[in-house]
């Protein structure tokens, strides 16, 4: 069986973005980004690429958390234009109020990650119980139910890796423990929104 390649669009999009993301915490002296979220972006490309080689994950989701990957990038190292409503006290797209003072573009990111993460699951389950069973698993209830509690336990994991930036970086822009409470129904939302459409798209 010929094992499934990533798109060179994919991978030159991706090789672009961390460049540019490198080079603008080189030159912010983002230390946050250089030890942390960078490496893990880069460690979850490398994961993916493994799975994709045996999943043959759709185009749609390759191309969702390609996406996901520069929205996390680009919302701690862009600044904001002045006049932008933000919260808290560095002004970078991650602070960003998108709606009022309800919704920061953090929880957009939050929400449409581990929404891309819980497909990503789908994926990965159905193609495992094709390739050891050689049956075919529709998404009933409990499958997608298995999914969504998956999606949101690799929530937690990135809460877990934000806590390791505030014991190991002096100043950071994770926030305190009301942002993590919002992160994770950020979390729970994009899961649930994508199990929905799993469930109902088939």
């Amino acid at each position: 069986m010929r094992k499934a390649r990533v798109p060179t669009t994919i991978i030159l999009v991706v090789a672009f973005y961390l460049v540019a993301a490198i080079s603008a915490a080189v030159t912010q002296q983002n230390w946050e980004f250089l030890k942390i979220y960078i490496p893990s972006i880069v460690l979850f490309a490398f994961i993916i690429t493994y799975m994709h080689r045996g999943v043959n994950f759709t185009g749609g989701l390759l191309w969702c958390m390609t996406l996901w990957g520069a929205m996390h990038l680009a919302g701690g190292l862009v600044t904001l234009p002045d006049g932008w409503p933000y919260h808290g006290e560095q002004k970078v797209l991650y602070s960003w109020w998108v709606v009022g003072e309800t919704i920061k573009f953090d929880h957009v990111v939050h929400c449409f990650g581990f929404g891309s993460a819980t497909w990503l699951i789908w994926e990965a389950l159905r193609a495992s119980v094709q390739y050891r069973l050689g049956r075919k698993l529709f998404p009933s209830a409990g499958m997608i139910a298995l999914c969504i509690f998956a999606g949101m336990g690799l929530g937690a994991m990135n809460e877990i890796i934000e806590f390791v930036a505030v014991l190991n970086i002096p100043e950071t822009n994770v926030g305190g423990y009301t942002n993590t409470c919002q992160d994770l129904v950020s979390n729970l939302c994009g899961s649930l929104v994508a199990g929905l459409l799993i469930m109902f798209r088939g």
